[in-house]
């Protein structure tokens, strides 16, 4: 028995071709009708796809329920606010140090948080992201409660600002794509298929001499460090930071893209941001009950497509067996 491991351009990945191609055409279209709404919609729904993608790493691929997702968001903001606060706009900084330091939380609290399995772990990360959001809130020079407006964007010099819409958009874009061939090709290594046998069956991977806790704790690591990096691209986006931004409340809402897209697929999160950023643009032009709605419609999500639009189809480790008459 071989095992021959998807490539990205099987047929089954047609979807992700085609979503990239689409989203690269979007300026063109806002630009032939003048919608520029559009173009800041579709920003948004590729920055939050980015966050959704990096907790279906360890939601998806490694079993780990985490409800302080958003956390890493909110650090990730916070590393473009506060040296803008200071005049310190390079993107140079901005971006290494979103990640660095994302991944240092992340380090800190995964080492602890992995210790536990369960509801123990969905309550513990919840905790830890509540004492930052309550931290930042106690933190009066960078706006506190208010939050804190960007009055300048990272500036990648010499080649690129983000003041640009256009150029926010494309490195938007660029990021997401790079984030889904990282996430695929370590799907495919001997790293994702113990984080994944460890979702499976944990006990048996430490009896065939894997160190599943390290392995989950470095998946969760990288995890954080998207997400800061996601936050600092919707700091930059956004032109203000908050604390409301890691609130639990926008944890579960990564959680809500996931699960709508499908936990399953490389895909399905980018799927799930979109269908959730939309479905609540045109929800809320309907009725002030939208939440009403949305919340029915995950529940049918649930129900009777559990896989998400994509089931079947580009799975986060794509490989399929062959057998070999040899």
């Amino acid at each position: 028995m071989l095992l021959k491991r998807a490539s990205i351009l099987n047929p089954g990945s047609w979807t992700i071709w085609l979503g990239l191609l689409l989203l690269a055409l979007v300026p063109v279209f806002t630009s032939l009708t003048g919608q520029s709404f559009y173009l800041d919609l579709i920003n948004r729904v590729m920055i939050l796809a980015i966050a959704a993608l990096s907790l279906n790493l360890i939601l998806g691929h490694g079993g780990m329920i985490s409800f302080g997702h958003a956390a890493y968001l909110g650090i990730g903001a916070y590393c473009v606010g506060i040296p803008a606060y200071y005049e310190v706009y390079s993107g140079w900084v901005h971006f290494p140090l979103a990640i660095g330091v994302s991944a240092l939380f992340a380090l800190l609290t995964g080492a602890i948080c992995l210790r536990t399995t369960g509801v123990y772990f969905i309550m513990i990360t919840m905790a830890f992201a509540q004492m930052m959001f309550f931290a930042l809130v106690s933190i009066e020079a960078y706006g506190g409660d208010d939050g804190l407006v960007i009055e300048v964007r990272s500036e990648l010099e010499p080649w690129l600002s983000l003041e640009h819409h256009l150029t926010l958009y494309y490195v938007t874009f660029a990021s997401l794509a790079v984030c889904l061939y990282l996430l695929h090709r370590m799907a495919q290594s001997r790293f994702g298929m113990v984080i994944e046998g460890a979702k499976g069956n944990e006990r048996r991977m430490q009896a065939i001499g894997f160190n599943t806790y390290r392995y989950r704790l470095t998946g969760y690591i990288m995890s954080g460090a998207m997400c800061g990096f996601a936050g600092a691209l919707l700091g930059n986006f956004t032109n203000f930071i908050s604390p409301e931004m890691m609130d639990w409340m926008r944890s579960g809402e990564l959680i809500f893209m996931v699960v709508l897209g499908g936990a399953s697929s490389l895909f399905g999160p980018v799927l799930g941001a979109a269908a959730f950023i939309l479905l609540e643009e045109w929800l809320s032009g309907i009725t002030i009950y939208w939440q009403l709605m949305f919340g029915a419609i995950l529940i049918l999500t649930v129900l009777f497509n559990r896989g998400g639009p994509l089931r079947g189809a580009t799975p986060l480790r794509g490989a399929t067996k062959t057998r070999n008459a040899a």
